[in-house]
Order: structure tokens, then sequence, then C-alpha cells
């Protein structure tokens, strides 16, 4: 890839953000280099910090985005910048510690209890923090609600028929401000993801976070869960999906082979491997240096950054062809694979998303549907 403002359509908020989260590698530097990203920093008016905090604040990337801004800034020496970083980030800490300080005990609760808990998504962007509580259990329905409103008081939040289908619960906990998002035994939009599931809790293992321990799902799993989330329902990346999967890829964490064989089983081989593909894209422009991906995943991906576009705040991924083509080879590995109730639940996905469309349209809101 040339080194162009990537992907088309980006705002100047979302290319201050990749440069202070990418720093740049380049055997020759681009024109934007390090001297014009302090510039603009340094010339950067409350608004569009404003802007800036706004966007990093969707894409969970609010601790790692402004700690290096901060730093650049008060290199500068520009106080009154320095304060509106600093402010933010410590705002961003209350949250996430106390975000934290509900979580663990949950966690805690589920084991003493019997039950195997993983935190899937939530975690992944650490020191960032995502928006909702995601935890996968293989408990029942009736138990995890049981734990929950006895434990914690918590009342149920309103499920929609996507809730339904994936076999998923909100919760909502007096004084704390996020969902607590449990899924249980299944994983995908429809819930349509067994084969994943039942493998996720064994294959977990346990991280520290600040001064606590999570089970957090293994790398390759990591990387299912985000590419289900991300290619086959809500069809826009975030940067914390680009940052986070850098990390995992330079740290060595991914079994590329083993991921093959997972997404393959699960149908969403194509998808994991375009996913992985638009990734690396964004690095390479970005800081000039892609993923070490192996052949086999550059042949299977079917799509590419090039396909990406900045629309109304996030990285969008076309819906079609390319998103349905996916859709595509993912029920037909399901059918193949003779997981019928599982293909019947996936086959739901386009009248919903329907539905959801027309809802929107009406409404103003898909409330209800996903």
């Amino acid at each position: 890839m040339n080194n162009t403002i990537f992907p088309i359509g980006s705002s100047k908020s979302l290319t201050i953000l990749s440069r202070l989260l990418l720093p740049g590698q380049f055997d020759v530097p681009p024109p934007s280099t390090a001297a014009e990203l302090n510039m603009d920093i340094a010339e950067i008016s409350r608004e569009e910090f404003d802007d800036m905090l706004a966007l990093a604040n969707s894409h969970h990337v609010v601790m790692r985005g402004l700690e290096v801004f901060l730093q650049i800034i008060r290199d500068i020496g520009d106080e009154v910048r320095a304060e509106w970083a600093a402010s933010a980030l410590a705002a961003e800490h209350a949250r996430i510690e106390k975000a934290i300080s509900f979580l663990q005990p949950i966690c805690a609760t589920f084991q003493a209890e019997g039950y195997d808990v993983t935190v899937i998504k939530s975690l992944d962007h650490w020191p960032d923090l995502g928006s909702d509580l995601d935890l996968y259990t293989n408990a029942s329905s009736a138990d995890v609600l049981q734990l929950m409103t006895r434990s914690f008081e918590a009342q149920v939040a309103s499920r929609s028929w996507g809730d339904r289908l994936a076999r998923k619960w909100n919760f909502v906990i007096t004084g704390l401000p996020e969902a607590v998002e449990i899924h249980m035994g299944r994983l995908g939009q429809t819930g349509e993801q067994v084969a994943i599931a039942a493998s996720l809790v064994r294959r977990a293992r346990l991280v520290p976070v600040g001064t606590h321990m999570f089970r957090v799902p293994a790398a390759e799993d990591r990387l299912m869960i985000s590419t289900l989330q991300r290619m086959y329902r809500h069809f826009y990346f975030r940067l914390c999906d680009i940052v986070d999967t850098a990390a995992l890829s330079e740290t060595d964490a991914i079994d590329y082979e083993d991921l093959r064989f997972s997404a393959k089983s699960a149908g969403i081989w194509k998808g994991v491997a375009s996913y992985l593909a638009i990734v690396s894209d964004y690095l390479e422009n970005y800081r000039g240096k892609g993923l070490a991906l192996p052949p086999f995943v550059k042949a299977a991906a079917r799509f590419s950054g090039a396909d990406v576009f900045f629309s109304r705040g996030f990285l969008r991924i076309p819906i079609m062809p390319q998103s349905a083509k996916l859709y595509g080879s993912q029920l037909t590995t399901l059918l193949l694979n003779r997981e019928l109730k599982n293909s019947v639940r996936l086959s739901l996905l386009p009248c919903l998303a329907t539905v959801a469309v027309v809802g929107q349209k009406i409404t103003g809101s898909d409330k209800g549907i996903w």
C-alpha cells in the first residue's frame, strides 16, 4: 500500500489517533512525519480535542491514545492541552477501576458456585476497557439468573430477538454504569457457534489485569470472537481491533495453524483471514509494517484494507458483496457439518437484518431486534 490517508473518508481525529497508536517504522518516512504529528497536536483546538476524545472513547483507545498524546504535549510544554488530556485520562481511569471492582467479584462468585466463566472482548483492550462487561459461561440460564439476582441484586435488561437467539442476557447492577452481558453456551449473532463456545473455557488462560487475575480466551479464540463481531455482525472495525491484534502478533501469541483449523471447523476461516488482512493493511499504512502473516492466511483472505472506508465514526466493511459471501460460506459449512439446528439459527440473520433496517428507518432505532 502507499502511505496515503487510509481509509477513504478518514477524519482528522481518526488520523491523529492512528498515528498516536501506531508509531511509524518506515524505512523511508512518509509525508506524515512525527514532526507534523506534533504540530497537529500542538495546534489542536478544544473542539477538535473533544471530537478526538469522543472518537477514542467509541474505539476503546482512550488510555492508550491519550497517554501518548499527553507525553508529546508535555514535551512541547503546553500546560493547557496537557491538562485536557490529564483530566480525560483521570476520568477514564476511574471508570475502568470501578468496572473492574465489579467484574472481579462477579467472576469470583461464578467460580465459587462451581461455574466456569471467561471474560470475553472487554479485557482485550487493556489498559482500555470495553463499553460492556462481557462474560461467557457454560452454566444454564436459570442458574445464571439466580446467581446474578441473588448475589448482586441485578436487574435483567429487556432482551432483543437477537439476544434470545444468541442466548445472551444483559444485567444492570446498581452503581455500575456498564451492562454485564453474559453469553451462555453459544456464540455468534444468532448463537450458531457452538464449536468455538465448546472449547472456549478449556483453552482459556489466566492473565493479570491490574491487581486482579481473570480468565480470558486463548489468542486464537479472541481472534475468532473478534471476527464474528466485526465481519459477521457489526460490519465495522474499531481502532482497538487494529491495536489489539498487532499486540497479539508481536508477542507471537497467535498459532496460525491452530487458528486455521478451528476457524475452518466453524466455517469462518475466510472471515478470519480477511479480518487479519484488513488489520495488516491498516498497520502497513500507518506504521510502515503489517502483520507477519503466513502465506496461507493471505491466500484465504477474500478482501483487504482497500475495501474499508470511514463513515459515521467507524471503519466500515462493505456488506455487499464481501460480507454477504462470508455469511454464505459460514452457512454452507454448518450445513455440510450437518449442524441443522445451528444452520436454521444462522439462516434467520438476513431476516433480522432486514427488520432492523426497516425499524431504524421508521422509528430511528433497531432496539428490540439486534
